[in-house]
This record gives C-alpha cells, sequence and structure tokens, in this order.
C-alpha cells in the first residue's frame, strides 16, 4: 500500500475573521498536524480542488462559500470520498437559521464543535478526521489495485482470447495442410475406437475403398469384411499384434463393393489405458496397387535383363546340345541297322537333352514371375548350383573361381532375387574386364563377419553378426565421381543397346530387402569389389529341395482295364504320350483340349486317372480341368503335366500343392512311376 502524499494530510483552515485561524493553526503545528490556512473562500475552495486530508472551517466563513460551487465539489467527490468537515459553531439559543442549517447538510460528512472550545476536542477531532480520510486513502488504494487487476487480468483475457484464436488459426492451418498433403499423397486417415468398434475417416478413406460417399458406419469388423479372403487371416493377426505390440504394419488386398482387387497398406499406433488396456488406434491407409505394379514390372525388367545378358552363352550351349541330337539322329536314320551304333548314339543324343532340360528349369526358376518368397538357408549351396549358370555368363575367356566359407552362417534371402542379384554382378565385372588384354578373373567369396556400430552408421542397420558375399574383378574399375549412382535406376556408362542400367538397382533393393547392404571397393584400372552383407538368421537353414534323381522305384505298369484320360493339344507329344502309356498297358482316351475332355468325363466309359497338360487353348488350363473333373467325377485321380507355366494365376491348384504335377520333358519310366505314386498302385 503507498503512503498518501503530504498534501493529502494537511488540514485547510478557513476562518477569516479574528485570531481563530492563527490559533489553530499552533495548536495543531504542536502535535504535529500540517496545516494550510486559507484567506478567503474562494482560496478555500480552490485548496478543497486540489488535495487535503479534513478542511476547519467557520460557521459564519462559510456563509461566504459559494453554495453551488460547494456543493457541486462535494458531489463530484470519487465513490471512495467522503471529504471530513469540522466546524466551529457559535453557541446557538434557538434553531440555527435555514441559510447556515442548509450548507451544513450541504457537507455531509461533517463535525460540529461550538465555540468556545479547547485545544484538545480541537486536535482530537483533527486526528480523528485525518484518520478517516487515512481510511477513504487507504479504500482508494484497494479499488485502484483492484481495479489494476481486473485491468490486468482484462488484457491477460484479451491476450489468451488472441492467443488461442491464433494458436486455433495455426492448429487448424495445419490440419488442412496436413490433410492436403495427406490426400495429395493419396492417404486416407483413420481413426478407430476399439472399445465401441466405430471410426472417423477422411473421404479419401472410403474413396480407396471404393466408396464415392462415405458410409455411416466403419468399424474394424467393417474393414476386416473388405479383405480379401486369402489375407483376411493375416490381417486380423496384424491387428491382434498392433494391440499388443502398439503399432500396426499392414499390407493385404481388399475387394471394392464393384468386384475390383485392390492393395493397401494401413499403418497406425495404439493408445492404452491405464491397466493396459488398447482403447483407440489411429493411422493412415494407402492405395498401393500402382506402386506394387510398377515394383513388380521393375524386379521383371531386372530378370529380363540378367536373361538378355546370357541369352548369348545360352544359345551357344543349345546349339552344342541339339548338334549333338540332330547329329546323332541323323546317323541313326542313315544306319538304323547298326543296333550297337544306334544304341551308342541314343544315348549321347539323351544325355545332350537331359542337359538341355537341366538348363531350361534353371532359366524358368530363374525369370519366373512371382512374389518374394524368403527363405532362411546356406547361400553356399545357392552358389553351388547357380555355378554352372555364372560360368555361361562370364563367357570361356574368364576364369571364374569360388572361395567359399564352410562354416557359414544362414541367411534369410528370396533364392531366385539372390541368384538374379549375382548373375547381375558377374555380367557388370565381365564387361568390365571385356577390353582388357591381360588375365581376367571374377571370385566369390562367402564368409562371417561381425559389424561393430561405426561400420554400420550409415546404413541404417544395426550391429551384430553378418555374411558376406563379395564378386571380386580385376578389370577397369569405377571412376569415384560414379560411385555414388551405380545404383541409379537406368544409369549405365555401357553403350547403347548394351544394358538398360538395371542391374546394379536390382542388386542394391534385393540386399535392402534381406535388410542387408551393399559396400563397394574400387580402384580405377585395379577392379572393383561388390560386397553383399545380410544379417544372420537365427533360424536354422531349411533342407534343400532334392535336385538329383529320385529313388528308384519299380516301373509300374496298368492293371486290369485301368484307363488314362490324356489331354494334350501337341500332337506330337500326345503321339508320344500314348505310345509311352499304351507300353505301360494302360487303355487311353485321347482329348486335345478340355471341352473334349469334358464330354469324355459325361459319358459313362471308365477313366481311373485324368492325365492332362496345364497349358491349353480354349479358355480352360489344366489345373481347371482339373477342379471340373472332379466335380464331375468325385475321388477322380488327377496327374498334371507343364513345361512352363506362364501365369502364376493359371496355376494356382499347382502352387497349392493339391495336384501332382509331372514336369515336361518326361520319359517313360517318370510317366510311369509318376502313375504309380498317384493312383497309389503296388509294384509291376
Amino acid at each position: 500500500m503507498t503512503e498518501p502524499d503530504l498534501d493529502e494530510t494537511r488540514v485547510l483552515i478557513l476562518a477569516p475573521r479574528g485570531r481563530d485561524a492563527a490559533v489553530m493553526e499552533r495548536l495543531l503545528a504542536k502535535s504535529g498536524t500540517r496545516v494550510a490556512v486559507c484567506p478567503d473562500a474562494a482560496a478555500w475552495l480552490a485548496a478543497l480542488a486540489g488535495r487535503a486530508g479534513s478542511a476547519i472551517v467557520t460557521e459564519e466563513a462559510l456563509l461566504d462559500v459559494d453554495p453551488d460551487a460547494l456543493g457541486t465539489w462535494i458531489e463530484r467527490q470519487p465513490p471512495w470520498s467522503d471529504f471530513p468537515f469540522i466546524m466551529l459553531a457559535t453557541r446557538q439559543a434557538g434553531r440555527r437559521p435555514a441559510e447556515g442549517a442548509a450548507m451544513v447538510e450541504r457537507l455531509g460528512n461533517v463535525v460540529l464543535l461550538e465555540r468556545p472550545i479547547n485545544a484538545e476536542t480541537l486536535v482530537s477531532a483533527v486526528a480523528s478526521a485525518l484518520r478517516v480520510r487515512r481510511r477513504q486513502y487507504q479504500a482508494r488504494e484497494h479499488i485502484r489495485e483492484r481495479e489494476r487487476a481486473e485491468e490486468r487480468l482484462r488484457i491477460a483475457n484479451e491476450t489468451l482470447e488472441r492467443r488461442v484464436a491464433e494458436r486455433t488459426g495455426e492448429v487448424e492451418a495445419a490440419r488442412e495442410t496436413l490433410a492436403f498433403a495427406l490426400d495429395s499423397a493419396g492417404m486416407g486417415t483413420w481413426d478407430l475406437d476399439l472399445l465401441t468398434d466405430t471410426a472417423r475417416r477422411s473421404d479419401r478413406h472410403d474413396a480407396i475403398f471404393g466408396y464415392a460417399t462415405p458410409l455411416p458406419h466403419w468399424g474394424r469388423q467393417t474393414f476386416l469384411a473388405h479383405i480379401h479372403p486369402e489375407d483376411r487371416e493375416a490381417a486380423e493377426a496384424a491387428f491382434a499384434q498392433a494391440a499388443r505390440a502398439g503399432t500396426l504394419d499392414l499390407e493385404c488386398r481388399i475387394v471394392r463393393p464393384d468386384g475390383t482387387v485392390r492393395w493397401v497398406a494401413a499403418k497406425g499406433r495404439a493408445e492404452y489405458r491405464a491397466d493396459g488396456t488398447p482403447v483407440r488406434m489411429a493411422g493412415i491407409v494407402l492405395d498401393r496397387s500402382d506402386q506394387r505394379n510398377t515394383e513388380e514390372a521393375l524386379r521383371q525388367a531386372q530378370k529380363m535383363e540378367a536373361i538378355g545378358q546370357l541369352t548369348g552363352g545360352v544359345a551357344h550351349d543349345f546349339n552344342n546340345l541339339l548338334t549333338v541330337i540332330v547329329g546323332g539322329l541323323d546317323m541313326v536314320l542313315r544306319k538304323p541297322d547298326n543296333v550297337e551304333r544306334v544304341k551308342r548314339l541314343a544315348d549321347a543324343a539323351m544325355t545332350a537333352a537331359r542337359r538341355g532340360e537341366q538348363l531350361t528349369q534353371q532359366l524358368l526358376a530363374f525369370s519366373r514371375r512371382q512374389m518374394l518368397r524368403p527363405q532362411t538357408l546356406n547361400p553356399n549351396r545357392l552358389l553351388i548350383d547357380f555355378r554352372p549358370l555364372a560360368e555361361r555368363a562370364a563367357g570361356g575367356a574368364i576364369e571364374l573361381a569360388f572361395d567359399l566359407d564352410p562354416a557359414l552362417d544362414p541367411i534369410r534371402i528370396d533364392p531366385a532375387q539372390f541368384e538374379a542379384a549375382i548373375l547381375n554382378l558377374v555380367v557388370n565385372a565381365r564387361d568390365a574386364m571385356e577390353a582388357d588384354a591381360g588375365h581376367a578373373r571374377i571370385e566369390i567369396r562367402s564368409r562371417n563377419l561381425r559389424l561393430d556400430t561405426a561400420a554400420v552408421a550409415d546404413k541404417g542397420v544395426p550391429p551384430g553378426a553378418y555374411v558376406e558375399i563379395a564378386v571380386s574383378d580385376t578389370g577397369s574399375g569405377i571412376a569415384p565421381e560414379l560411385l555414388a549412382r551405380v545404383f541409379e535406376p537406368f544409369f549405365t556408362t555401357k553403350e547403347v543397346g548394351k544394358g538398360t542400367g538395371l542391374g546394379l538397382s536390382q542388386v542394391y533393393g534385393f540386399t535392402r530387402s534381406a535388410k542387408g547392404f551393399v559396400a563397394i571397393d574400387s580402384e580405377v584400372e585395379r577392379g572393383t569389389t561388390f560386397r553383399l552383407r545380410f544379417p544372420r538368421s537365427t533360424d536354422p537353414a531349411g533342407e534343400e529341395a532334392e535336385t538329383g534323381e529320385r529313388g528308384v522305384l519299380p516301373l509300374r505298369r496298368a492293371g486290369e482295364g485301368e484307363t488314362v484320360l490324356l489331354v494334350e493339344d501337341d500332337e506330337q507329344v500326345l503321339t508320344m504320350a500314348v505310345e509311352s502309356l499304351e507300353e505301360l498297358r494302360y487303355k487311353v482316351v485321347v482329348a486335345r483340349n478340355a471341352a473334349e475332355a469334358l464330354a469324355h468325363l459325361r459319358d459313362v466309359q471308365r477313366i481311373d486317372i485324368l492325365f492332362s497338360d496345364v497349358m491349353m487353348p480354349g479358355g480352360m488350363n489344366g489345373s481347371q480341368l482339373a477342379v471340373e473333373a472332379q466335380r464331375l467325377r468325385p475321388g477322380l485321380k488327377v496327374l498334371l503335366t507343364s513345361g512352363y507355366v506362364a501365369d502364376l494365376d493359371e496355376g494356382q491348384v499347382i502352387g497349392r500343392g493339391e495336384l501332382p504335377v509331372l514336369n515336361k520333358p518326361y520319359r517313360r519310366d517318370e510317366l510311369a512311376r509318376s502313375l504309380r505314386l498317384v493312383l497309389g498302385g503296388g509294384e509291376a
């Protein structure tokens, strides 16, 4: 609380007649009171308009004061002020005149002291008046402080309201920006209440699921109902895992109301109550169909790039094989009577044909259209099986060496993508040494290694145990300014027509998809080493599929009257198959397409097994025919044969392992063995 100003503690005296003013001034000065003696009424009114603590006025002097001016001043006092007056009145025998009474009443807060008065009474009255005035000053300060507080509060409220409005605007702008950015990126948002199974969604979310106008209700069950039946179990498992771990990361197919199948990616986070119960999950959904198609096209283009590099070597090998087969058959036809010579030439032709079959299977396995299928395996096994293909890619003028660690750890990779990556590196190394006049050498090495934090600091992978597959060459090396670009798609330093620049991008993409990375060591004119590093798998390596000859089973010939419905559109293959089946004592019913086969199946004749090619004209392939045949004749045995399945969808029944397949080309003994296994018969 601030102290009153000195002017606010003084006492104003108006007693112009006689010695009253001088006497009062002297008495009050002795008590420590500040006094201001006014010579006339005008001066007294002017002093009142200034600042004072109290005022003493004699009754006769009050009659000289302008009543209107005094009344106006009193009425205009602030709410906290009630100025104290002390009036020295003359003792009256009767009532005070009306004019004097009116002036006294107008003063309001007035103390009347009749003269004569003693000094103590005057000093006490003045002290009391000043005390009252001091309390008024205190009230004034309280009022002022309250007003200041109210003002501060008003300013604070205005500031807060302004800030709230600003922040609200910023949040709204940020929300609009985020919504615009998400919509521009093709992302829909969703916020799912797990307790009520209701979700708020953006318009883009519903549009991704094929709805032009938002649905009235959406929840987890609604989402799962739109999932492709083959992906629904995985989607349910992903949601269950997200509720436990807190993060949803799902990629699956959906079926729109019009039947269109699209790929979507859904990502989100869960929110929990204090007791750990998941109550909310929010995130985004994105249509990934176009991106997946592009990625698949890029993978296929990368495979075809590698296959294109093999064309010359493969054509050379096939021509060699055909030379043996065609030349041998030509000599057999010229002198068919020389049994020993015919047998020798036939054996040579058979050996060459089997080598051609093996080469064809390698190429089909490498070039097939497929989803990534990671397996835990020992890469040494893949490299050993892959060696003949790598040698053909390298060419005869280049030495290809393998240095494989026998204690190599298993890794989790897609075998076909791994072979494609190594093949691309071998082809790249070969091209880097084509103009090398000296000794050209490619070495493929495998080893285990442990990488610390510093070694993987900029690789985006954790430190730990890794397996390294390195491909080194003694070629021209890579210039330092090109090292940063070698993995860019379509970047190539080769001449036009010599490469598309997809090979190394496939190597990079495959290695990253396997959670590894690629390192390059290169020195101009000294050679290059590509190091593919994969994290060691904690799972044991799976057993490799048996690629050699199966165990020998006794030749099975047909039982009494056993009938094969043979479906084949190639006349030469049909003739060979009929002859082989008849030698095995089967009765053969021939059909050249699915329609003819179904006609036979609707007949009453005996048919024990359907033996059909997968690829056929007429709109129905072999696997589809098998389904329809077993519908017509439940329990009918089926054996399919194929040299190549062009579209995975056509082989979906085969792909699920529901029907056995005999690969072309096949020999009579292989056909007999397959029939034996399918029919479940005993030995011949």
